[in-house]
């Protein structure tokens, strides 16, 4: 009775402390939720509606409203909503929110609002079949609120519609349609759903008919068009109705005669309309009509037209001269109109267009664009052909091509010609060379200047032009300063003939080069010492503005050659040659000499004088000594390792390559290079040696890595798994401490193994990780031991409860502990496997502290569906 009083008291005690004393420190600021029913949506006064004065409690102005509604429906400021603005009945909430202030954390209120479902209020419509669909909702009553959205529709036989808008078009004859429109019902007010009737009314629209349109050469296509039934290019269309158009006389009148209506209006576009009247009752279709559109139109006969071109003109007119042609009609005429004119030009160049021109009185006047016209020569200007552009081409019209020609007479021409010219030297005459392409054979008088490092102006030559060649020369008087002279015709006359003579300005320049004498006095020679058969370059400078030379020299001393000539490009005023190998066959001191130099673009030479330079031929030391060598890989030999060391050795991966190896460079098996550099920097032939870098395999587990923790197992037994048990070395970490065999295998650790080659001495690069397990303990041949009591007094004597090597066993067991009540006390696994006595299951001791006494223990082994075991303890403290 006690024990049931105290709970009673705790839970009066935590009731108070977490509902009602919260509601004494928290201020409600956005007031208390509220709840509210409108089943008469429909009714006016549910147009609008206050959410904040629905709120209970004493809630803060000036927050703001949220809900499941868009801003049409709900003023987010003022909480004004408009419920009969909702599509559909159900329930809908709206949270108030004010600022969070210090005392006042809950800052929301909810508003719950139900709304009844409304189907609307059903009415008559009547509609016209011509607009083809309906939709139902305008059938509603437009003076009530609409109805919601989330009904369905059916017809008279119950058939639910899938799409509210219905098609009507097919309807032939007046027919009114009913049907129903239910929406499903909010359980708060109803448990019915709510339906209404609509009715529609369809009318009938007249048929005006589909109508044939015609089109006709007014000319050749009317002689069965006298007496034409309008009629029959209608169809499908309601008789009794009325024609009206040209060529009728009366409301009856449904006949025409389209060649006389050609022959009094001439060619055209005639519409007859067919009205037809919608029934006097019938306000809602309206009268239709159809128009029937006959064209008539009249052939043209050209024949007698004539084309007459602007007249001919010379070739330095071409620039400026514009072209145009006038077509006259012939005895039929050419009615005023548009028209496409189609002609082309047959000459130097030929093409053809089309142009539109506008006939009047009887002339059609265009332009000939002046690319046509761009060469001398004859063009031919034919029209092929005339169509009007207005009408439908209904007539076969009567032409004939007809043209005229027009002439451009040729000018002399030096477009595209060039000059040029064979290098001269000071003082000498130079032949400019005229190579005209679209020069006439013919004579001709120029006028030219010259400018550059020579100057003069109004110099003149005959020239005889043959297949577009032609020459000249420029007198020696004019070429007495070395450079470049830059000659310019600027006119040209046609003299060939005593007509008139066209003269045309031009704009052809050449070069005539003067060449000057190669300045001797500015150049030198150098040359670096070498080391034998080592390639000897030569660089001679102070060549000035020259290109390209020919130099020749003889060598004495160590090594001497008889005169040797070199002949090369000139950069940056110097250039640099190599000594054939052939003539540098000794080391020692060797002397060049320079004794000519000849521009080879003027073919002009200069003696040289005095211009020398002694260089020496390095004797190359003898091939190293050096023997082949092995590594291990796992020490990552280099470059640096090999042996002989020092500055003066390089290694080289080839007998050829030129670029030594770098000292990190990794070693691995293949041959290597060896050459010594002496003092000078000569460097001796490559001695070869062979590396092996010994690769040991890592060491491979035979069997799974797991034992029986029971039976000690130690390294040795993990190396006894692998293909290498007598060499295999296991550390505890890569890089780590190596392990002793007889070191005990510790349950879930992780082992390193290396493989050490007993031939190489070489230690295994890579490594196996191997995780132990300790559990793979048979049960049939170990056994445990359950303690039958334990002292938790805090002396490390048996302080806790245990049962020792159980977890290799059945690692998975579980050992539950209860007092004499039943109670339970402590749960444990192997990763929890000691009991220090107090307790874990809150029992009811005060304090949690197991007292003196007999407990019980549960053991559930999880394996080999072997039972659990129980049993007793004794706990002393």
């Amino acid at each position: 009775m006690a024990k049931n009083y105290f709970n009673f008291l705790h839970f009066v005690l935590f009731f108070i402390f977490f509902t009602i004393l919260p509601t004494q420190i928290n201020a409600q600021c956005a007031g208390t939720d509220a709840q509210k029913i409108i089943c008469d949506i429909e009714n006016p006064a549910n147009e609008t509606l206050s959410l904040f004065s629905l709120l209970g409690g004493s809630p803060t102005p000036g927050g703001t409203w949220s809900g499941e509604s868009n801003l049409k429906i709900l003023d987010p400021t003022t909480g004004i909503l408009h419920p009969q603005l909702i599509t559909r009945g159900g329930t809908y909430r709206y949270t108030y929110t004010v600022p969070a202030t210090s005392g006042c954390t809950n800052n929301k209120a909810v508003v719950t609002l139900t709304i009844g479902a409304f189907q609307g209020v059903g009415s008559q419509a009547t509609v016209c079949n011509d607009s083809n669909f309906f939709n139902l909702f305008t059938a509603f009553d437009s003076n009530s609120m609409s109805p919601h959205s989330n009904g369905r529709w059916t017809d008279v036989n119950g058939r639910t519609l899938t799409n509210p808008s219905i098609y009507i078009g097919d309807i032939t004859e007046k027919t009114t349609l009913q049907y129903t429109y239910t929406v499903p019902p909010v359980l708060a007010c109803s448990t019915a759903e709510k339906s209404t009737t609509v009715f529609v009314t369809i009318l009938i629209a007249p048929k005006p008919g589909t109508p044939e349109n015609l089109d006709l050469c007014g000319t050749t296509d009317l002689a069965g068009y006298t007496n034409l039934d309008l009629d029959g290019q209608l169809t499908d269309q309601d008789k009794g109705g009325i024609w009206t158009g040209p060529g009728l006389t009366s409301d009856t009148d449904h006949n025409v005669n389209l060649k006389e209506l050609f022959d009094i209006s001439g060619p055209g576009e005639y519409t007859f309309t067919y009205k037809v009247l919608a029934v006097p009752d019938n306000y809602i279709c309206k009268d239709k009509s159809s128009d029937v559109v006959i064209t008539l139109e009249k052939r043209i006969d050209f024949t007698g037209s004539k084309i007459v071109a602007t007249k001919d003109i010379c070739e330095s007119e071409i620039s400026t001269a514009t072209y145009s042609a006038k077509i006259t009609e012939g005895p039929d005429g050419i009615p005023n109109g548009e028209y496409i004119v189609t002609f082309n030009v047959n000459g130097p160049v030929s093409g053809s267009e089309d142009v539109r021109v506008i006939c009047v009185n009887g002339e059609l006047n265009f332009h000939i664009r002046s690319a046509y016209f761009q060469q001398v020569g004859k063009s031919t200007i034919t029209v092929t052909n005339i169509v009007q552009v207005a009408g439908k081409k209904l007539c076969t019209n009567i032409f004939s091509p007809f043209s005229t020609d027009l002439n451009v007479y040729p000018l002399p021409r030096l477009n595209g010609a060039t000059i040029t010219s064979t290098p001269t030297c000071q003082n000498k005459a130079g032949l400019m060379q005229i190579n005209a392409p679209q020069l006439l054979d013919g004579n001709y008088r120029i006028t030219y200047n010259i400018n550059g490092d020579n100057i003069a102006t109004g110099e003149t030559a005959i020239i005889k032009a043959e297949s577009g060649k032609a020459s000249f020369e420029v007198p020696r008087n004019l070429n007495v300063k070395s450079g470049l002279s830059v000659i310019t015709i600027l006119n040209i006359v046609n003299i060939t003939n005593p007509s008139p003579q066209c003269s045309n300005t031009a704009n052809v320049a050449g070069n005539l080069i003067i060449n000057p004498l190669p300045n001797a006095t500015t150049v030198s020679v150098a040359v670096n010492n070498y080391c034998l058969n080592d390639p000897v370059s030569v660089a001679v400078s102070g060549l000035g503005n020259l290109t390209n030379v020919k130099i020749s020299y003889t060598l004495s001393d160590s090594n001497s050659a008889a005169l040797q000539t070199v002949t090369q490009v000139v950069t940056n005023g110097r250039i640099d040659f190599i000594i054939p190998a052939g003539l540098l066959l000794n080391s020692g001191n060797t002397k060049i000499t320079l004794l000519n130099l000849t521009n080879m673009v003027t073919d002009c030479d200069s003696d040289l004088i005095n211009v020398s330079d002694d260089f020496i031929i390095n004797p190359i030391p003898v091939a190293p000594i050096a023997t082949d060598q092995k590594f291990c890989k796992v020490d990552e030999a280099a470059i640096a390792n090999l042996e002989p060391k020092g500055s003066q050795y390089k290694w080289y991966n080839s007998a050829t390559s030129t670029t030594p190896l770098a000292a990190t460079y990794i070693l691995k098996t293949e041959d290597y290079y060896l050459r010594e550099t002496s003092a000078a920097g000569c460097i001796s032939e490559a001695t070869k040696i062979s590396v092996i870098v010994y690769d040991t395999a890592a060491p491979v587990m035979n069997d799974t890595p797991d034992f029986c923790g029971l039976a000690n197992p130690t390294v040795q037994d993990l190396s006894n798994k692998t293909n290498v048990a007598g060499t295999v070395a296991w550390y505890d970490a890569v890089n780590g401490n190596l392990l002793p065999s007889s070191t005990p295998l510790v349950h879930h650790v992780t082992y390193y193994g290396y493989d050490l080659d007993g031939n190489t001495n070489c230690l295994s690069v890579n490594h196996i990780e191997v995780v132990v397990s300790l559990q793979d303990c048979d049960t049939s041949q170990y056994d445990f031991f359950v303690p039958d009591g334990f002292s938790p007094n805090g002396d490390n004597v048996n302080d806790t409860f245990r049962i020792p090597d159980i977890e290799f066993l059945y690692p998975n067991y579980t050992l539950e502990i209860y007092n004499r009540y039943g109670n339970g006390m402590y749960k444990g696994d192997k990763n929890k496997p000691a009991w220090d006595g107090m307790n874990y299951e809150q029992s009811g001791i005060a304090g949690g502290i197991a007292p003196n006494g007999v407990y019980f223990y549960v053991l559930h082994f999880n394996k080999d569906n072997k039972p659990p075991q129980q049993g007793r303890l004794y706990l002393n403290r």
